[in-house]
């Protein structure tokens, strides 16, 4: 999965995140993060090394779900590059009875308008295609069809992008006064 998105420049993973839980007792309220600097997600030694973070205190822990974060690359509307952290977001359980995947977009170029309810068509035009590139890519890949997730104060998932905001007065939706969405 990290392999498509890095494909498609919209995630270059750097650190792993994730929380310990005991069959049980639940959640530990432990996390660990672990930086790739110099490794990649297929590194043969990386499983053992997420395994050996297990908390001394708490031998029989399990491993939550694993956050993988980093940079992407999007375009500004004169098509220039432009890194952000936590551009996407890729979330996978590792959980034995069905291992999932979920994958987050945190910003507005996906969209048809900034957050603030102006369109930028040219900004939507040079990323959102590359979004619905890399997911077509990822459910081929899993063999699975993609579940879109709840919506938010944002927007809603539809097919392999954003629904298309209400446009009234030739704007859509201000959303900035979500303090922390």
């Amino acid at each position: 999965m990290s392999a498509i998105l890095r494909k498609h420049a919209l995630l270059q993973p750097d650190t792993l995140e994730w929380n310990w839980f005991q069959i049980g007792k639940g959640g530990l309220g432990i996390h660990s993060r672990l930086n790739l600097a110099g490794r990649s997600l297929e590194d043969q030694a990386l499983p053992n090394d997420l395994r050996s973070c297990r908390p001394k205190s708490h031998p029989q822990a399990e491993m939550g779900e694993i956050l993988v974060l980093g940079s992407g690359t999007w375009f500004d509307a004169s098509g220039t590059r432009q890194s952000e952290y936590r551009l996407v977001e890729l979330m996978v359980s590792p959980d034995e009875i069905g291992p999932s995947a979920e994958l987050s977009v945190h910003h507005d170029v996906w969209g048809l308008c900034d957050f603030r309810g102006k369109p930028h068509p040219a900004i939507h035009a040079a990323n959102a295609p590359r979004l619905s590139s890399a997911l077509q890519e990822l459910v081929q890949a899993l063999g699975v069809a993609a579940e879109p997730g709840d919506p938010t104060y944002y927007g809603r998932a539809e097919g392999y992008g954003l629904e298309a905001p209400d446009i009234v007065d030739g704007r859509g939706p201000d959303l900035t006064d979500a303090v922390f969405g």
